[in-house]
């Protein structure tokens, strides 16, 4: 068989979810360096294509006509409202990018944060932005820390786009960690990017070609070095290994479509600044990246998905 490119594929879905796993799950996850290989890049850069909250990760088109900003915003609040968040209460983000999530929780909820982060550009955009303009008297603190170094309690937890750079051997521990940092009452919300079970492979009739491993590969190599999908059956099984009950599971594909799409536009239209303040090596790399990655979207291959995980039920 070959698929539109005319390149060949493999015939059968578990093949397809075999390698899929293999090359985008089954190693140790990101570094500090690979992280700032990407994040730390300039901030004046990914301000060119993101919207004003910096928020880099799939939005909440809750409604058509909502702009890149607005959906950003009902996006995290989507996010804070799946955690029972009240005053006083402690949030741990990890992965806390450049802060909007954080900022959102101390604005709309009263409650202390704790952001942690692997990019220095980050947590000097959130002390230098974000908490001046938080009118509060809560807590607030970013660090420059990976999540297996935290130590302590906190009542809630949301990860939004973090759980990609982590590896398959990181799992056990990343939830059994979360786990034993809440309080009985606990919750933690997770927001990640998925790729398809075999089932949905088949149902899709989705052709791994060529360019698609060729596209993957790129995506490992010089987008998110060590960066890793996992299946939404792992993330499942791995939090109820660590005894939680997954009792919400969104998925938000269609979303992240029309985001990737938005940024790719943004992009392109600031082409000339992207070069001057970074290259042009460095604009056609994220070019391909969002531009292809949209496509993954589209056609199926990946999807994105918000996973409430919670101590009391379980």
């Amino acid at each position: 068989m070959t698929g539109t490119s005319g390149t060949k594929h493999s015939s059968t879905p578990q093949a397809q979810s075999k390698w899929l796993s293999k090359s985008a799950s089954e190693t140790r996850g990101s570094d500090k360096d690979e992280v700032q290989f990407h994040y730390d890049i300039s901030n004046d850069f990914f301000k060119l294509w993101q919207d004003p909250t910096q928020t880099y990760s799939c939005a909440y088109f809750e409604r058509d006509d909502y702009t890149l900003e607005q959906a950003q915003r009902a996006k995290v609040d989507l996010s804070l409202s799946k955690l029972g968040l009240q005053p006083g209460m402690t949030l741990l983000d990890i992965g806390c990018g450049w802060g909007s999530t954080i900022a959102r929780a101390v604005e709309k909820y009263d409650v202390n944060v704790i952001g942690l982060t692997l990019s220095e550009n980050q947590k000097q955009h959130i002390e230098d932005y974000w908490f001046p303009k938080l009118k509060s008297d809560r807590k607030m603190e970013v660090r420059l820390q990976p999540w297996e170094e935290f130590e302590g309690k906190v009542d809630r937890i949301v990860s939004i786009g973090a759980f990609e750079h982590f590896g398959f051997n990181k799992y056990d521990d990343y939830f059994k960690k979360t786990f034993s940092w809440l309080p009985d009452d606990g919750v933690m919300m997770l927001h990640t990017i998925i790729i398809p079970e075999d089932e949905e492979i088949k149902a899709k009739g989705l052709p791994l070609t060529m360019s698609r491993v060729r596209f993957i590969k790129f995506i490992m190599d010089e987008i998110y070095p060590g960066g890793r999908l996992p299946l939404a059956s792992m993330v499942r099984e791995h939090a109820n290994k660590a005894g939680y009950t997954v009792t919400r599971e969104q998925h938000l594909q269609p979303h992240y479509v029309k985001t990737l799409d938005t940024w790719a536009a943004n992009l392109e239209a600031k082409k000339d600044e992207a070069i001057a303040i970074t290259s042009e090596q460095i604009y056609e790399r994220f070019r391909k990246y969002l531009t292809g990655c949209a496509d993954l979207f589209r056609e199926g291959y990946t999807d994105v998905a918000q996973f409430t995980c919670e101590k009391a039920a379980a």
